[in-house]
């Protein structure tokens, strides 16, 4: 996908600070007491079990952190906008697999690995501009909308906790928020245009799908679920015909009809 020509949305990075660390927060209580059989257990997410799962989990700090520690690598034109991030994941599959089975194997230890994660995170990210560029895997990023990523990734592998383990881990509201309002973005995004109004409330609204723009009064195609079946669309968790028919998505139109966009995340 070519570089975004559309200018992203702004993000308050001392909220997007507090929420990943609420949002981390909310699982290392979780973990700290699951037992070994359900660390051993299967997690839902392809040969991962529980354990590989809750160690992946922390790397959406630890990945902040370890940037931080590297000299500032220099803002070039090819910069990473956050727009472009959620369509980067699927081709880093398999080297994400592989990382999170060697820091598995090598801390057998999950509480303290989660404590130090989180202390390391939140001693490096203290201070630090939003502006400040970090070479992230897919490029070089400004700290803000590297930020804004991890709430994605802390949202949706809390739901594939959740989900594997019968969890009721909670989500940090500022968490969520990015979380869906990043995802739906990205769907603008990858299919530009005003003739679908796709709501997900409290959080977002945007426009997108090529045809005859909407100006005034009701939209004439429109999209509306909540935040977590619209997250779980977008990265794949579950498909847009369940949701429809389980009448957690409303789609009024002809062009309303989102199968062939999704997910956005592999």
């Amino acid at each position: 996908m070519p570089p975004s020509q559309k200018r992203a949305r702004r993000y308050d990075p001392v909220r997007t600070r507090t929420a990943i660390l609420a949002q981390f927060s909310h699982v290392r209580a979780a973990v700290a007491a699951l037992t070994p059989q359900q660390l051993d257990g299967p997690s839902g997410l392809g040969a991962w079990s529980v354990r590989e799962l809750v160690v992946h989990l922390t790397m959406a700090l630890s990945h902040v952190s370890g940037k931080l520690e590297l000299p500032e690598p220099a803002l070039a034109k090819a910069e990473v906008g956050l727009l472009e991030w959620p369509f980067s994941t699927a081709a880093r599959a398999d080297r994400i697999a592989d990382d999170t089975a060697a820091l598995a194997a090598g801390n057998p230890d999950v509480d303290a690995l989660y404590a130090e994660v989180g202390d390391r995170f939140e001693a490096l990210v203290r201070g630090v501009p939003d502006d400040r560029p970090v070479a992230t895997r897919v490029g070089v990023m400004r700290l803000g909308d590297f930020l804004v990523t991890r709430t994605v990734e802390l949202v949706v592998h809390t739901y594939d906790l959740n989900e594997a383990v019968g969890l009721d881990i909670p989500y940090d509201r500022q968490a969520l928020a990015a979380c869906t309002r990043l995802l739906a973005d990205a769907l603008a995004e990858k299919a530009p245009g005003g003739s679908v109004e796709v709501r997900v409330p409290p959080f977002a609204v945007v426009q997108c799908v090529q045809g005859p723009r909407h100006t005034r009064g009701t939209p004439p195609n429109v999209v509306e679920t909540d935040a977590l079946t619209w997250i779980r669309l977008a990265t794949g968790r579950t498909q847009w015909a369940r949701e429809l028919d389980a009448a957690k998505v409303s789609a009024s139109g002809e062009r309303a009809d989102l199968a062939a966009l999704l997910p956005l995340m592999g």
